[in-house]
């Protein structure tokens, strides 16, 4: 075992915790969650939560040990190297004295926290979910920013859940915002097309289902349509291909499109709706006149098998390779210290 494999070995001490702020007085987070798990039931995971379990998941996988929210460990050992995945008010609340390797579950976008690097000299390394925010935040924090995705549980997310299919395509609907423009110009009108063309279809739309709805909604289409104006990373659509099933990617390679900052605060762009991809998952098209002169093309490479999502998935995007690619990091960071 050489060196680097040796330090790969050493315990990573990781830390994320949701915010919950007090909102009347001091302690009273604790009540208000004691009160939504009675009358809500279990809390469902967010999407920056999953970074943190499915990194530890992939790290168990690979036998690499790690400390989780070990916050007397890290007091008493201030000179060994953290992994905060999240969220920023982490660095403000828990005001740690140890380097810090931040993210990938940090904040929108840069002017949120300006003076971050002065205000946190100990943060020696900023991950974020993919390459265009990676580019959108190095004029802010330099060089220092790097990619990193979290991987794909293909345990669960693999061509075995796939059944013989009800449907040609799971139409995915995560248009977050000017929904009803986008309602005119691109869903409706590709819904039209795929019945002229005699194509069968269902939909889904994001924050509205169950985890269980979509991985039947998946097993029992051919392909998929994906809908989103842009992602950091995309977790759903990458679970998607991993089930091989491919996809045609509304991609419009423009702007970063959230409202509390585009149009009068940041203009910043082109971003992609599918930031990790290649030619075996699928087709992209920018709008529907691009979807028009596609969707033939799509089919017939669907119907002769041309696509593979799947090994797309397997090759990139597994839970061991991004959780070694994490650790690969984390010793290279703290090897410079």
């Amino acid at each position: 075992m050489d060196l680097l494999q040796k330090k790969i070995m050493q315990t990573l001490n990781l830390f994320y915790e949701d915010p919950d702020p007090d909102r009347w007085f001091k302690y009273d987070h604790i009540l208000r969650k004691t009160v939504r798990r009675i009358v809500r039931g279990k809390p469902k995971i967010g999407g920056q939560m999953m970074v943190a379990l499915e990194l530890m998941k992939g790290l168990d996988k690979l036998g690499i040990p790690y400390r989780f929210n070990d916050y007397n460990y890290a007091k008493k050992n201030s000179n060994e190297l953290i992994g905060v995945i999240g969220k920023p008010h982490l660095l403000k609340t828990k005001n740690f004295k140890n380097p810090i390797l931040f993210g990938a579950s940090v904040f929108s976008h840069p002017l949120d926290a300006p003076n971050l690097l002065q205000d946190y000299p100990n943060i020696k390394r900023i991950l974020v979910p993919g390459d265009w925010m990676r580019d959108m935040f190095i004029p802010y924090y330099g060089e220092i920013v790097q990619s990193w995705p979290v991987g794909i549980n293909t345990y669960k997310w693999n061509q075995s859940i796939k059944k013989t299919p009800q449907f040609d395509f799971l139409i995915y609907d995560k248009i977050r915002w000017n929904h009803d423009i986008y309602e005119k110009t691109i869903i409706t009108p590709i819904k039209q097309k795929l019945t002229a063309m005699g194509l069968t279809y269902t939909t889904i739309v994001y924050g509205e289902y169950k985890p269980e709805e979509l991985v039947e909604k998946v097993a029992s289409s051919r392909a998929a349509i994906f809908l989103c104006e842009h992602e950091t990373q995309g977790l759903a659509y990458q679970q998607i291909l991993a089930s091989n099933t491919p996809i045609m990617a509304f991609d419009q390679q423009e702007y970063w499109l959230d409202p509390q900052y585009y149009p009068d605060t940041i203009k910043y762009g082109p971003v992609s709706s599918v930031p990790y991809w290649d030619e075996r998952c699928g087709l992209k098209f920018k709008d529907f006149v691009d979807f028009s002169s596609k969707i033939s093309d799509f089919m017939n490479k669907l119907e002769h098998q041309k696509f593979n999502p799947e090994k797309y998935i397997s090759e990139n995007l597994t839970l061991e390779k991004c959780a070694q690619d994490y650790a690969n990091i984390y010793h290279q960071v703290a090897k410079s210290l």
